[in-house]
């Protein structure tokens, strides 16, 4: 759906989220954050010679994808957030529109979020070449009925990157949710990252990256609300970011090994078949 179809209330959960973001990043004269890319935290390392590090960052995709599945229903999103670091501790907010009306279920289910705000802390110590996260951090939506299943969840992670040869890096992390969003039990989430970045060309910066995950549930509710009855699914992606001094132009390509049965990828919310995403981001400094 093209931007000038979607309807007021998708518009009113992206404004919601740039007030959000707005507001913190103007309080704070911080950022930088969760990447956009939506399956990876990315905090500032804290500069040499100084204590303390900030960032900011705002942006706008044209579909916001979370471990394979859309959360604004295939439309666009604008998106933004802030990071604080000192030393190797970290922390931050990050914010989205999201879209989870189906248009079936009556607003006090708490399926009709227009928002999404994840907060998050953590450190990353080095040994030896590379570089730990650890961390938690806390997904919920602002104006959400809780009345239905609870939206908002708690994750911890543990992560573990490098350089593996010049220019080329990777990485692998692993996330625990004790209560899945949408109460459906305790999850496990396995992803691995890598990326190479390109030698200049013109005024752009090339580097081609992917993320392969997989997703483990062991309740019947996430079985049906995420797996279509399996309990589990692998998801992936693959994309070009083209970077401009603090500018970024990602292209990535997203897919999940999810069934399509009973037309589960291509329902009215959380669409999980193949999409192409393009997202523009902005950071400071």
């Amino acid at each position: 759906m093209s931007i000038g179809m979607m309807d007021f209330s998708k518009w009113g959960g992206v404004c919601a989220a740039a007030g959000l973001v707005l507001a913190a990043t103007a309080g704070t004269a911080a950022a930088d954050g969760y990447e956009t890319g939506n399956y990876q935290i990315a905090a500032p390392a804290a500069d040499e010679g100084r204590k303390f590090s900030y960032s900011f960052n705002i942006g706008v995709t044209s579909d916001y994808v979370f471990r394979g599945y859309s959360q604004t229903s295939r439309d666009p999103a604008l998106q933004g957030g802030f990071d604080l670091g000192y030393g190797i501790a970290y922390l931050g907010m990050w914010a989205s529109g999201v879209d989870f009306d189906n248009g079936l279920l009556p607003a006090t289910t708490g399926q009709n979020a227009n928002a999404e705000v994840d907060l998050y802390a953590g450190f990353k110590p080095t040994w030896r070449g590379a570089e730990f996260d650890f961390g938690v951090i806390y997904y919920f939506y602002p104006g959400a009925s809780d009345r239905g299943a609870e939206l908002d969840m708690v994750e911890l992670k543990a992560g573990v990157s490098g350089t593996l040869a010049p220019n080329l890096t990777a990485g692998a992390t692993v996330y625990w949710s004790p209560e899945y969003t949408g109460e459906t039990g305790n999850v496990w989430t396995f992803e691995g990252t890598a990326g190479y970045q390109f030698r200049k060309i013109g005024v752009f910066t090339p580097t081609v990256s992917g993320t392969l995950g997989v997703q483990l549930g062991d309740d019947a509710a996430w079985r049906t609300a995420f797996g279509n009855g399996r309990d589990d699914y692998v998801y992936w992606n693959a994309g070009l970011d083209l970077a401009v001094e603090n500018i970024s132009f990602d292209f990535r390509y997203w897919d999940t090994n999810v069934s399509n049965s009973g037309g589960f990828c291509d329902g009215p919310i959380f669409q999980c078949g193949e999409a192409f995403v393009f997202t523009l981001k902005v950071s400071v400094p």
